[in-house]
């Protein structure tokens, strides 16, 4: 196994000793007897591990731990110490050392703990670099967002994540919530720690209740042994909890009860387990119509609404549409290998006026298939699902996605909206050209667009 290994001893014979065995071993080594000069030589070059003795002047082995333990908390340390001084590494142990090495040692013994700690190294690399392509993927300045009420919403996330509040995102499905929480917690102070995430509707009550706090040994038929649950995944980091909404009035009690005191007992146990975690949460329902009926807690409402963002839907910041079908055009086509330039402006009129029930997900959809279906370099309107060009399907689905509860005068103002931006999008925002479409004068139109509050750009 290769690897880069630090080396601090003030004892010369055993830097001697220590590089010839581990050059041996394959890894390339660095070894210094002032560790003032290894703690400098960390800010400049690569380690996967370091390895120093417990005493030496100017600095002690421990002093050596702490700054690396707070400068490169990823790379593991070993501890070497005499005999005499075992206590003081097992103290160094608790304090984070990877792991200790008796003075003196047997070269198997060596290149076994130095195999470990290499291992461990590897990991946590993989790790970093893990985190470092999540925060690229859901950095808000990842995420497209060029309409008015999207912009908004990032400017709520970039104020509210450098907090410990709790956070309600809301939005209909498809609109990204889950990429919302994600943002959050990549742009807090809680980034290099867990992001867990749960369906609160995937689980019936009793599972869930075992997913979310764990559970002890024996708690229930199949608890073979103790599990850690979600919260404890989540200690020093996010939880997110989708669709909070479907919550039974039990688990409500529950996670009321763990918002308040922060701590809570696996199923089955009677010891209280204490976390830190902030909490997003979400839901397409609307919670204020829920706590009004009775079938939501208003104290948890209260808990979890400390910091409101609501997701539009798709067919509200139609001008994302372009930019997100483009987005997940480029991200599609190298995942399969694909030169493709973009889309035919019909292909693109269509995608602009569809009102989108399933929102983004449905678009993201939608763009993979043509992707894969394409055969040209561009994609063409013969590539799109026939409900995307279909005039009688398009009308049903703005109607369906109209509220319920509507006297007639507004929801024909509703459709009457609808049909004016398809006409817009279909003249390339010509009014005149869309005028003629709806067989309107250009004056009135004019008037429609500022009635309905519709860009004409």
């Amino acid at each position: 196994m290769s690897g880069n290994i630090l080396i601090l001893d003030d004892e010369l014979n055993y830097l001697l000793v220590l590089e010839a065995i581990l050059s041996d071993a394959g890894y390339k080594v660095t070894t210094l007897s002032d560790p003032e000069m290894g703690l400098a030589f960390l800010e400049e070059s690569e380690v996967d591990v370091v390895v120093t003795d417990m005493k030496m002047p100017k600095l002690t082995g421990k002093d050596v731990l702490d700054h690396v333990k707070k400068h490169y908390s990823y790379i593991p340390v070993l501890i070497m110490t005499a005999f005499g001084s075992i206590e003081a590494a097992v103290e160094a142990m608790r304090t984070g050392a990877f792991d200790y090495i008796t003075k003196p040692f047997s070269n198997e013994e060596l290149l076994l703990s130095i195999s470990k700690a290499m291992q461990f190294a590897r990991a946590q690399q993989e790790n970093r670099s893990l985190r470092r392509q999540i925060q690229e993927r859901f950095g808000p300045e990842n995420i497209v967002a060029r309409d008015k009420s999207m912009r908004h919403v990032l400017d709520m996330v970039h104020r509210a994540a450098p907090s410990r509040s709790t956070v309600l995102v809301t939005g209909e499905s498809g609109t990204g919530k889950e990429l919302i929480a994600k943002a959050i917690h990549n742009q807090s102070p809680r980034k290099d720690g867990p992001f867990i995430s749960v369906n609160c509707m995937a689980l019936n009550p009793g599972v869930l209740e075992s997913e979310l706090f764990g559970h002890e040994k024996g708690s229930f038929t199949g608890a073979v042994s103790r599990r850690r649950g979600r919260f404890e995944l989540a200690d020093k980091g996010t939880l997110f909890l989708d669709e909070i909404g479907e919550l039974s009035h039990d688990m409500q009690v529950k996670l009321l009860r763990v918002l308040q005191e922060r701590s809570f007992e696996r199923v089955g146990g009677t010891e209280a387990v204490e976390v830190d975690i902030r909490i997003v949460a979400a839901t397409n329902r609307d919670l204020t119509k829920a706590v009004a009926d009775g079938r939501f807690r208003e104290d948890l409402f209260y808990r979890l609404n400390v910091v409101s963002i609501h997701l539009p839907p798709l067919r509200e910041r139609r001008e994302d549409i372009p930019f997100l079908a483009a987005h997940f055009l480029d991200r599609y086509a190298r995942e399969n290998g694909r030169e493709l330039k973009g889309f035919s402006p019909s292909a693109m009129d269509y995608l602009s006026a569809y009102e989108w029930p399933g929102n983004v997900r449905q678009l993201e959809n939608v763009i993979e298939r043509c992707v894969v279906m394409c055969t040209g370099d561009t994609v063409s309107a013969e590539d799109l699902p026939p409900e995307i060009k279909d005039e009688e399907s398009q009308f049903k689905s703005a109607v369906d996605l109209l509220p319920t509860k509507l006297d007639l005068s507004e929801t024909l103002e509703k459709i009457e909206a609808a049909v004016i931006r398809r006409a817009l999008v279909r003249a390339d925002f010509v009014q005149v050209k869309a005028a003629e479409l709806l067989n309107v004068s250009k004056s009135l139109l004019q008037y429609k667009l500022k009635k309905y509050n519709i860009s004409a750009k």
